[in-house]
């Protein structure tokens, strides 16, 4: 009774103080009890006692029941953030985390309370975090057709773009003009905590009608490669810069190009060409890239070539139309130069080596879908020398056809499409096994290979498990560790959720 006496004789003190200083007006006078007040803290509690949240998602607004100063061990995950004025827990995380108990600590000048709340992100948990169009977007353009990803970095393509422009525009524009039709463009899109905004619009620099700029591409960190197989120059050098050549005395002959990003500006760094290029060889309808080195199929070359050459030559024979080929290219700094040219052993008429390509680290993988049921090469390499390790072929080859039309690479695991497989099963095989039967035409599988040593093997067939005739199950295939990705554009099930 007696603090409270104190305290009511301090207010009215105060209000008299203040009415003489006003000359005997009345004014409006508003007094902070909680200062006068501040006594021990006690009771320190949030609302929830843990939080599981999805990445690149805010979280809900996380209110403590006291005032005080707050500080948080060990250091949240980034994104989230705790006010030390209030003690509010609010963000959007973005990275992974374990279930982790954090101790949150409020102070005043009397004493400190603590109290805990434990934090982890969500597994297997997926949800749509963005809707994207292209900002010149129109009829058929295909914007979408082929992408990558690498970190915080989305690249879209759109080969049918008809836009005339030949330079790259930073930023978040791009060209409305349809005067090159089904030249292409590629769009470079950023993540800045959950939100993605367009950071490039580019353009090959001789962009024509008809050259399908960006029906291939890849990533890697900031570097982009680009391939328009239908680019017609008859260039057969490498060109390390930012021009291109606007001859067009090679029909389809095709080309890559080569960008690089300092800070948040692109910019051409190589525009790639075949050594021996020729009208028809399709040069850049599959890229890969991983860090320095650069893989492009060109499924349409026609030597009669069977062994690999490491260097920077390669075969001006034309006796076996459509055999295709690999081009591998290095990076020392910022200039590219072909590093070998490889050819199947048992290379022939229309198998299309380099109808798909993938990289990882020394070793690349090409599918050659012609070679009777379809074909996946590897390549390995020693130092600067390529060398074939393994022909991979499908355990059922009278159920397959299209095997090796896309392929994936993560160390030592492959996986290999086949979207016109025929069998009937639903399941998942683990082993060297997989089903001959052929009643569900255009089913579609996925065959997935392990090395040990130099050694490969099947280690599963993969099947939808609401397999159809027609589905093309096995269309797109991605692999990043243990996780894999199979696209199945023709299955026709209604359902709009993620299952």
């Amino acid at each position: 009774m007696r603090f409270k006496s104190r305290i009511f004789f301090v207010i009215l003190s105060l209000l008299v103080i203040l009415n003489c200083l006003g000359g005997g007006e009345s004014k409006p006078f508003y007094l902070n009890l909680a200062v006068l007040l501040d006594g021990p803290l006690s009771d320190l509690k949030y609302p929830i006692p843990s939080l599981q949240y999805t990445r690149y998602v805010s979280i809900p607004t996380i209110r403590p029941s006291i005032t005080g100063r707050y500080s948080i061990s060990p250091s949240l995950p980034s994104g989230i953030t705790l006010d030390p004025d209030t003690g509010v827990l609010s963000g959007i995380p973005t990275e992974p985390l374990p279930a982790t108990e954090f101790t949150i600590t409020a102070s005043n000048s009397k004493n400190s309370i603590q109290t805990k709340i434990v934090f982890q992100s969500s597994t297997g948990i997926w949800q749509n975090a963005a809707y994207i169009k292209a900002t010149n977007g129109d009829i058929a353009d295909y914007f979408g057709n082929t992408l990558a990803i690498d970190g915080d970095t989305l690249v879209v393509a759109a080969y049918l773009e008809s836009s005339s422009e030949t330079t790259i525009t930073n930023g978040s524009t791009a060209s409305a003009d349809n005067g090159a039709d089904s030249s292409g463009a590629v769009y470079v899109y950023r993540r800045n905590g959950a939100s993605w905004t367009q950071e490039a619009y580019i353009k090959a620099p001789n962009a024509e009608a008809y050259d399908y700029f960006g029906y291939s591409l890849a990533i890697s960190g900031d570097t982009l490669v680009v391939g328009a197989y239908l680019e017609s120059s008859n260039e057969t050098t490498i060109t390390n810069g930012t021009t291109a050549s606007a001859d067009n005395s090679a029909g389809a002959s095709g080309a890559v190009y080569v960008f690089r990003r300092s800070g948040t500006t692109w910019a051409q760094e190589a525009y790639l060409k075949a050594s021996n290029a020729e009208a028809g060889d399709l040069y850049g309808y599959s890229v890969a890239i991983d860090g320095d080195t650069i893989a492009v199929g060109a499924n349409g070359e026609s030597s009669n070539q069977i062994t690999i050459t490491n260097g920077s030559t390669a075969n001006a024979d034309n006796s076996k139309s459509e055999s295709g080929a690999v081009y591998v290219y290095k990076r020392t700094g910022t200039i590219w130069a072909q590093e070998a040219y490889a050819k199947a052993n048992n290379a022939a008429v229309g198998n299309w080596l380099g109808y798909s390509v993938a990289i990882s680290g020394n070793t690349i993988v090409s599918g050659a879908t012609g070679e009777s049921e379809g074909a996946a090469y590897v390549f390995v390499r020693n130092g600067t020398t390529w060398t074939q390790q393994r022909i991979l072929k499908p355990v059922n080859p009278g159920s397959v056809n299209e095997f090796g039309n896309s392929l994936s690479i993560s160390g030592n695991t492959i996986v290999v499409g086949s979207y016109w497989e025929k069998s009937n099963d639903d399941q998942i095989r683990n082993g060297i096994t997989a089903s001959t039967n052929n009643s569900l035409q255009s089913a579609g599988a996925a065959y997935v290979y392990r090395r040990t040593g130099t050694t490969w093997a099947q280690e599963s067939y993969l099947k939808a498990k609401n397999v159809q005739t027609g589905d093309w199950f096995g269309m797109g295939i991605a692999i990043s560790g243990d996780p894999i990705v199979a696209g199945a554009p023709q299955e026709d099930c209604g359902q709009r959720e993620i299952t």
